[in-house]
């Protein structure tokens, strides 16, 4: 079988060096990104649009108070949507295409994947089982670093 590498202007293209832990025996707080980038549902699409620009982050989550249960996510999706119409006047409760999908930090990765497939999703808010509080993000280029190397934490 033949090896294919991909085109394009990676000159260094990322290695794990240290010795990769199998998919199935991981769990989410292995994969995850920590902390929350949030804004309140109010928040204008422009400015949803500076949060990913200077966090150079693929979502922002949405949530009435910092820290409480968020209501939704704003993907770099549902962001390039809002551009294809027009974003005046839209906030980032509007923008929101799905609501919120959770996990908690000791779910299996397999599980995590599950939920990404079954609700369409890219992103996953990761939430610490006693208290319920959202502490990162669980995204499917996280996954795919997983399935590549193994956990890099």
């Amino acid at each position: 079988m033949a090896t294919t590498s991909p085109t394009g202007g990676i000159p260094q293209p990322a290695k794990q060096t240290l010795p990769a832990t199998p998919f199935e025996g991981l769990v989410v707080v292995d994969a995850m990104r920590v902390g929350i980038v949030s804004c309140p549902p109010d928040t204008p699409v422009r400015d949803v649009a500076r949060i990913m620009a200077t966090y150079r982050i693929h979502c922002v989550v949405v949530s009435e108070i910092q820290g409480s249960r968020p209501s939704g996510v704003v993907s770099d999706v549902d962001l390039a949507r809002a551009a294809s119409v027009g974003i005046e006047g839209q906030t980032a409760g509007q923008l929101a295409s799905t609501r919120a999908v959770t996990v908690a930090t000791d779910e299996t990765l397999k599980r995590a994947a599950q939920l990404m497939a079954s609700h369409n999703v890219s992103h996953l808010v990761v939430i610490q089982p006693p208290s319920q509080h959202p502490v990162g993000v669980l995204s499917t280029l996280d996954l795919a670093g997983v399935l590549a190397w193994g956990a890099t934490a």
